[in-house]
């Protein structure tokens, strides 16, 4: 007898559904075919002994598995319940008439119980695509499937609920979720704030800036100034997460198998962090089977570099290309994937490697030109990319033991919603274009036109600072931004002598 049952791929950030055949018939011995790794062919043994535990078997006979289409690698072990289930019906041992209106998946451990899977929101969302009417699946995953409207999602503890569940002999309640209320719910909640954060006001209103504008950060100063912690607190100031963006974020996390158990949809902007030893390959993206990078996981939200010259060239250079196009391509011999990668980059280093040079109080014990070759560590491509330069310097003691409060991070961020918003309408005919520093050169001649004060003021800084000539689109675009959180039309004076000001490493006295 042959019966179909259906299961999903993923690839990039998309999903293709699998349709497991199997047949069985007059014979022996047990074939698996349609390109299935070594995992998915282990199956074989998973689901033996899973069946064995309830009483249930694989028959004696011919049993042949086609995973189509054919051409698609099939990964990981979250086809076992798919083939179980596809073996039983075809074998008789339960009813078969129903198992097509589902999606079927999940990893089986030796007594028949399931185990949580990796990418099962974009598997969700091509199954209501298709047309299925339910997707069955370990109830670790249900929550996050049941994001996806009209398309039953059953949680299920263990293989015999399924058997039961097709068998008409219980009933399963699917997972409701209600993603607009429980996303507006928790959209707001963080446990940090930047009332946290004693002084550093100069920094604050650089981090605010950054985040109305989407503009990339460097924060340069000592050990124990605050850098991290500022860096933190930066997803607090920015919009909260449109429900479009809730979507897109948590599948790519559901992909990357890094959503908690029985959560739904990722509400805050992530923040990502890795350690300065890591690989490219784990920040960018890829493998053997390729998997989205700290880039992609940091989409929609901050990706933070602690310090930055630490971290070896090649990893830095890698990621030259996605700060430009927000996208970055894993391309292998049969295939290409594409994970979005939309993120401000926020990074901080010591200024010199004692991390004391141009300190208030101690004095810096780097040899003569230590503090440029340690700057040097990070290329001129890679710095032309990051809009703000911030100097931090450490927080007396007076402002640390102060009882009066700083601004909140709501207050910050209705400012720099304030200011989004201007943009949103700014570049509502530019398409891939949402914030200032995505503007191209043809655009900063439309919207950051200079009068002749301006352009006085921008030519004597770059002649008597040393400006090198990349910091003058920087300069415009952070002064654009600067404009538009204080309601200004257009960019006056003191919103460029501002901009200026955040250009430290563009100097060429820094350093020397």
């Amino acid at each position: 007898m042959l019966v179909k049952t259906y299961g999903g791929a993923v690839q990039g950030v998309n999903s293709t559904t699998i349709t497991v055949e199997v047949d069985i018939s007059r014979g022996a011995n047990f074939y698996m075919v349609g390109l299935p790794d070594a995992a998915v062919k282990e199956s074989q043994q998973r689901v033996e002994s899973a069946l064995r535990q309830y009483e249930y078997k694989i028959p004696g006979k011919k049993v042949v598995i086609n995973m189509a289409p054919a051409d698609i690698r099939k990964e990981g072990s979250a086809y076992d319940l798919t083939i179980a289930i596809g073996i039983l019906a075809a074998s008789e041992q339960m009813k078969s008439e129903d198992v097509h209106r589902y999606v079927i998946m999940g990893e089986l451990s030796l007594d028949g119980t399931l185990l949580p899977i990796k990418g099962v929101l974009p598997i969700a969302i091509q199954a209501r695509a298709e047309g299925f009417e339910g997707f069955i699946l370990p109830v670790e995953n249900a929550r996050e499937a049941a994001v996806v409207n009209k398309l039953k999602v059953f949680g299920v503890d263990n293989i015999k609920q399924v058997i039961d569940f097709f068998d008409g002999k219980i009933e399963i309640q699917p997972t409701i979720v209600d993603t607009r209320k429980e996303f507006m719910e928790q959209s707001n909640l963080s446990d940090v704030d930047f009332t946290d954060v004693k002084g550093q006001e100069n920094v604050k209103r650089a981090l605010e800036i950054a985040a109305a504008g989407g503009h990339n950060i460097i924060m340069i100063g000592p050990p124990g100034a605050g850098k991290t912690m500022l860096a933190k607190r930066l997803p607090t100031v920015l919009p909260p997460l449109s429900l479009h963006e809730a979507l897109e974020t948590t599948k790519i996390h559901s992909i990357a198998g890094k959503t908690e158990k029985n959560a739904s949809l990722i509400t805050a902007r992530p923040f990502r962090s890795p350690h300065h030893t890591i690989s490219d390959v784990a920040l960018v993206g890829g493998g053997s089977f390729p998997q989205p990078g700290e880039i992609s996981l940091a989409h929609n939200g901050v990706l933070f570099l602690d310090e930055l010259p630490e971290f070896k060239r090649t990893v830095l250079e890698v990621m030259r290309q996605p700060l430009e196009d927000r996208v970055i391509s894993i391309s292998r011999a049969k295939f290409t994937v594409e994970y979005p990668a939309n993120f401000m980059l926020v990074a901080s280093m010591n200024p010199c490697p004692c991390g004391y040079y141009n300190h208030p109080e101690k004095e810096c014990v780097c040899g003569t030109g230590t503090v440029q070759k340690y700057l040097n560590k990070i290329s001129g491509p890679l710095l032309d990319r990051i809009d703000i330069h911030i100097e931090v310097v450490p927080v007396p003691f007076g402002k640390l033991s102060e009882i009066k409060s700083s601004e909140s991070s709501e207050t910050v961020r209705k400012r720099v919603i304030v200011a989004r918003e201007k943009q949103t309408e700014r570049f509502k005919d530019s398409p891939g274009i949402h914030s200032n520093a995505q503007m191209s050169s043809k655009m900063l001649r439309v919207h950051c036109e200079l009068d002749s004060a301006g352009n006085t003021l921008l030519k004597t800084a770059m002649e008597r600072l040393g400006l090198s000539a990349r910091a003058y689109d920087r300069i415009l675009k952070v002064s654009r931004t600067i404009a538009d959180l204080e309601n200004s039309a257009d960019i006056k004076t003191e919103h460029l002598a501002e901009a200026i000001q955040y250009r430290s490493l563009d100097r060429e006295s820094w350093g020397k």
